[in-house]
């Protein structure tokens, strides 16, 4: 009896035929990306912090985390690309999957003008040009609307976990981000990209306001008023996905981001 491929191998084999592309993505991020670019049938795997847009990944498969992918799982989906990302995701990750997909698309958007070549990376990569262009030209306004309005400047502690204690270097996408609405983030060194820090480091009587990032670590509003009594500072909660997240979402957080600015002196709304 003659063996059949292996249900991948067959999809795989279709998809050559019919000159379909079958991505995997990685990011978060680009999967809402992939999807804003018409690309969702050619979807063929997520992992479980793709969530958006949330009815059309129902139905795509999982493979792990960020952090924590299967390669064996992605294997079996015989992707013809694989998007990923140098904060998101491992290098050891990385150099597996390149080891078998044909087509690894690796990504790094270090600050807010970085989505422009995002978009036009993704785009090129599968014959989206025009809908990147499109992107591109959405993106630009939003900016150009920011820029018209003035921020003050505050020095900001932007956390991103708990036990340990995370923040954000300068030298991120988030810093950036930030930085275009006045708001500046602390230390103003470190070594690496996403410090451990102590509440009890002296720099910390420098900062104006606390932000309490939604994701990746999900505080709420508990941890402002901790923070707050520990600090004695002032916190807010911010939205992860507005800040942190490139790509088709960045649009909009620009918008977010010029109103959160503009509001952040006043006391916070009732939960």
């Amino acid at each position: 009896m003659a063996l059949r491929p292996a249900r991948g191998a067959r999809a795989a084999q279709a998809a050559r035929r019919l000159h379909l592309n079958r991505i995997v993505s990685l990011v978060p991020s680009i999967t809402e990306l992939v999807c804003e670019l018409g690309l969702a049938d050619q979807l063929v795997g997520r992992t479980g912090y793709c969530i958006h847009p949330k009815d059309v990944l129902t139905n795509v498969p999982k493979v792990g985390g960020t952090k924590s992918v299967k390669l064996e799982k992605i294997r079996e989906l015989a992707p013809t690309h694989v998007i990923v990302n140098v904060d998101e995701n491992t290098r050891e990750a990385a150099d597996a999957l390149a080891a078998f997909v044909p087509n690894l698309i690796v990504t790094h958007p270090l600050g807010p003008l970085g989505n422009l070549a995002l978009y036009r990376q993704i785009g090129s990569a599968f014959g989206k040009e025009r809908e990147a262009e499109a992107l591109c030209s959405r993106f630009e306004l939003a900016l150009r609307e920011a820029e018209k309005r003035k921020f003050e400047s505050r020095k900001v502690l932007y956390l991103i976990w708990k036990d340990p204690w995370m923040t954000v270097s300068r030298d991120t996408y988030v810093s950036r981000t930030l930085a275009l609405f006045g708001l500046q983030t602390l230390p103003e060194s470190a070594e690496a990209r996403y410090p451990e820090i102590s509440l009890g480091e002296p720099w910390l009587r420098d900062v104006d306001f606390v932000l309490l990032s939604t994701e990746p670590y999900r505080f709420r509003e508990k941890h402002r008023g901790e923070l707050e009594a520990i600090l004695s500072k002032p916190a807010r909660l911010i939205d992860g996905e507005m800040t942190s997240w490139y790509g088709s979402r960045a649009i909009a957080g620009l918008g977010y981001l010029a109103e959160f600015s503009s509001r952040l002196s006043s006391p916070p709304a009732a939960a």
